[in-house]
């Protein structure tokens, strides 16, 4: 299995229970941001626990909706959510390259917070493109590589930053021509930097690198987080960004 897959697997039900709730501004913004479909089914890449599912109902009533994610218990949790709507599927897959029958048949194509985790975004984004079907339209929400200067996000950066060297986010730079380009901010509350700690580390996208060190790494991030970390319920303002075809 995929270690990527895996960690999502393993991070499933904390990933719903924590980190879904604080997203969902944005990803009623994804949503929003869809504006009129022709007719057709909408796509959901990189669904996670489709926490998109009720915006696009309530928008779009009546749609079918596919989900996708490579994680076997993300898509676990997403066909709970939809258990009772016939027109909703969740399929186990890669969403980087989509399987060729699915090119034109898409209404809408709709992604929050997946673009940034996979090995090739460009590709995807080239491959979600293709699934549209005439006057079909795509939205996407990524964070960026820098969402914040301060704020929990920023410190976990500083953190990790003499253990895990930053990737390369050259790609953002090429990603051109879309009608809207923008970031979207909203606030987030969190506990604590504890807690927020540790659902970032076991239920969120810290997951992988976490089980690859071991216990030893989590302990000293844990250690150099919380020192940089303010104490009591800590609110930040993380951008994100928004493309739209």
């Amino acid at each position: 299995m995929n270690d990527l897959a895996r960690a999502w697997d393993e991070a499933a039900e904390g990933y719903e229970a924590y980190f879904v709730p604080r997203f969902a501004p944005w990803v009623r913004t994804a949503v929003d941001a869809l504006g009129p479909l022709p007719d057709g089914p909408i796509l959901v890449p990189c669904c996670g626990t489709l926490p998109e599912l009720d915006a696009l109902t309530e928008r779009f009533p009546g749609r079918a909706v596919v989900g996708l994610d490579l994680s076997a218990g993300m898509v676990r949790l997403a066909a709970a959510r939809a258990a009772g709507n016939p027109r909703v599927s969740v399929v186990e897959g890669d969403a980087v390259t989509l399987d060729p029958q699915w090119t034109g048949r898409f209404a809408g194509v709709v992604s929050v917070f997946g673009l940034q985790q996979l090995p090739e975004p460009e590709t995807a984004l080239a491959s979600w493109a293709n699934a549209l079907r005439p006057g079909g339209r795509l939205s996407v929400v990524f964070w960026p590589g820098t969402t914040e200067t301060d704020g929990p996000f920023a410190v976990m950066r500083e953190a990790l930053n003499p253990h895990v060297p930053p990737s390369d986010r050259s790609w953002e730079e090429r990603l051109t021509g879309y009608t809207r380009d923008e970031y979207v901010t909203h606030p987030m509350t969190h506990p604590d930097a504890a807690t927020l700690f540790e659902s970032y580390v076991r239920s969120g996208p810290l997951r992988a690198l976490a089980t690859a060190r071991g216990e030893e790494f989590v302990a000293q991030l844990r250690e150099d987080f919380l020192r940089l970390a303010p104490t009591g319920e800590w609110t930040h303002h993380p951008r994100a960004r928004l493309l739209v075809r």
